[in-house]
């Protein structure tokens, strides 16, 4: 069967009229702020207390768009009689995001939890040298980065928050025991500023004399 000339018109138009009678659905961004799913890939924040500069982002980066610099410094020892240590210390954490291209790699391979996707996506730049972000601009961007979510009701505690806790008791049973050595010691003290006791003063008290019933010895 031949079809109706003009029939593909009508269907256009008639999509046309569909459309134009529902709302619309555009975004007044940047007036409006865009609901961004959690796990949203913005950009990288830097959690820089963490970083040990293990170098292990920096050469495991496919697009090698992580610059780290650092030094190293001699630590005293911690007890007399022991060795210094050497640490590493960060100078310079910088990301190019001209040649991300956000794969995650970087954040996965951390040991140390140093690295965070961060929602933030308004970092865009007039010049690509720009792109080229500090570890201060790295840092503010850590703050935000959105909380984890929570465990699983039957999950097991984190190693980490159990060594916390752990060591958060320990401390207090430490805490306790000094607080009724203190008291023990006040309580001791009190006793020696009160005085010797009538024991003490005079040894023991003489027994109270009775009277002889009898006559005496030398009387008749």
């Amino acid at each position: 069967m031949a079809p109706i000339p003009g029939s593909g018109l009508a269907k256009g138009l008639a999509v046309t009229l569909r459309t134009m009678t529902k709302k619309t659905v555009t975004a007044q961004y940047p007036d409006a702020q865009p609901e961004l799913p959690p796990r949203t890939r913005g950009v990288i924040g830097l959690f820089e207390e963490n970083c040990t500069v293990c170098m292990l982002c920096a050469r495991e980066c496919p697009d090698w768009c992580i610059y780290i610099d650092s030094h190293k410094e001699t630590v005293p020892p911690a007890a007399p009689g022991g060795r210094e240590r050497s640490r590493n210390v960060l100078d310079r954490f910088a990301i190019d995001f001209s040649l991300c291209m956000y794969c995650g790699i970087c954040i996965e391979v951390c040991p140390f939890d140093a690295l965070f996707w961060s929602p933030e996506f308004e970092y865009a730049e007039t010049d690509i040298h720009e792109l080229t972000h500090e570890r201060d601009k790295l840092r503010e961007w850590m703050w935000t980065v959105p909380a984890p979510p929570a465990l699983d009701p039957g999950a097991e505690e984190p190693k980490e928050i159990a060594a916390a806790r752990k060591t958060a008791d320990k401390l207090a049973a430490e805490q306790a025991a000094l607080t009724a050595q203190a008291a023990q010691a006040a309580q001791a003290a009190q006793t020696e500023q009160a005085g010797p006791t009538q024991t003490e003063q005079g040894g023991q008290p003489e027994p109270p004399a009775t009277p002889s019933s009898g006559p005496q010895e030398g009387q008749s």
